[in-house]
C-alpha cells in the first residue's frame, strides 16, 4: 500500500513496453511475453484502484502492432485481450470501485465480431460508474488521433470560425478523458512513440523505467508515485 496518498496523480498513463524483448530474453514466444504483460496489467490495475488513483490509462496496441507484426502474433494478441478482459470484468475489483471501462482507439475497424462483443459488454456494464475510471487504448496512434481531429474540425468549420484549445479537445478521440499528470513507460528506453496521447501529455510529468513490462509489478509502480509525490510542479514558473 502506498504510504503517501495526498499526491497522487489524477490521471496516470502507462506505456507497457517490453513484453517481446522480456520474451525473447527467456526463449520464449512474443506471444508469451504478451500473455505476461496481461497478468501484471491485472496486478497494477488492481493496485490502482485500491489505491486512489481516479483516472489510469494503458495502452494496449497500437495500429502498427495489428498490421505489420505477424498473423500468428496478432492473434495471440487478440486472444489475450479477449480472455483478460473476461476475467477483469468477472472479478470484484472493478464493481467494487465503480469504475467505467473505456476502449479508446480504431479497435472497431481492426477487431473480430466476437472480441468487439466482449468489449461493448463490458464498456456496457461499467458506463453508469463514476468514481474511478479505467481506459485501455487498443488500435490506437497519437498520430492517427490527431490527424482524425483536424479533419473532423475542418469537416464541421464555418466561415470566421475560430479554432481554440477547446474545439481540438472537443475532436479527440480522448475528449472525455483528463489531462494525463504523470505518464510512465516501461522497457528501458525514455522515448515517446507515435505521438501517444501528444495533446494531453503536454504538460505531463514523465518517468521511465528500466524493467521490462512483465517486471514492473505493483512495487516497481509503487516506485514510480512515490517519485512523483516527491517532485515539484512548476509549470512554467
Amino acid at each position: 500500500m502506498l504510504e503517501e496518498k495526498n499526491n497522487l496523480p489524477n490521471h496516470i498513463a502507462i506505456i507497457p513496453d517490453g513484453n517481446r524483448r522480456w520474451a525473447k530474453e527467456r526463449g520464449m514466444e512474443p506471444w508469451e511475453g504478451h500473455e505476461e504483460g496481461a497478468k501484471n496489467t491485472e496486478n497494477l490495475v488492481r493496485f490502482a484502484l485500491e489505491n486512489g488513483v481516479n483516472c489510469i490509462t494503458f495502452w494496449g496496441s497500437s495500429l502498427d502492432n495489428l498490421t505489420k507484426r505477424p498473423l500468428i502474433e496478432k492473434k495471440a494478441l487478440l486472444d489475450i485481450y479477449g480472455r483478460y478482459f473476461k476475467k477483469l470484468m468477472e472479478g470484484k475489483e472493478i464493481h467494487e470501485h465503480e469504475t467505467r471501462i473505456n476502449i479508446i482507439g480504431r479497435w472497431e475497424e481492426q477487431f473480430p465480431e466476437s472480441l468487439k462483443n466482449i468489449l461493448k459488454e463490458g464498456i456496457e456494464k461499467t458506463k453508469n460508474y463514476k468514481k474511478k475510471v479505467l481506459n485501455f487504448m487498443l488500435a490506437y496512434g497519437g498520430d492517427d488521433e490527431m490527424i482524425r481531429a483536424v479533419q473532423k474540425i475542418l469537416d464541421n468549420c464555418e466561415r470566421g470560425m475560430s479554432v481554440t484549445a477547446e474545439t481540438i479537445k472537443n475532436n479527440l478521440m480522448t475528449k472525455d478523458l483528463p489531462k494525463v499528470d504523470y505518464l510512465i513507460r516501461t522497457g528501458g528506453e525514455p522515448h515517446l512513440s507515435a505521438g501517444f496521447m501528444m495533446w494531453d501529455t503536454a504538460d505531463s510529468q514523465l518517468y521511465f523505467s528500466e524493467d521490462m513490462y512483465p517486471d514492473f509489478g505493483p512495487e516497481k509502480f509503487k516506485e514510480a508515485l512515490d517519485e512523483y509525490a516527491r517532485r515539484q510542479r512548476r509549470f512554467g514558473k
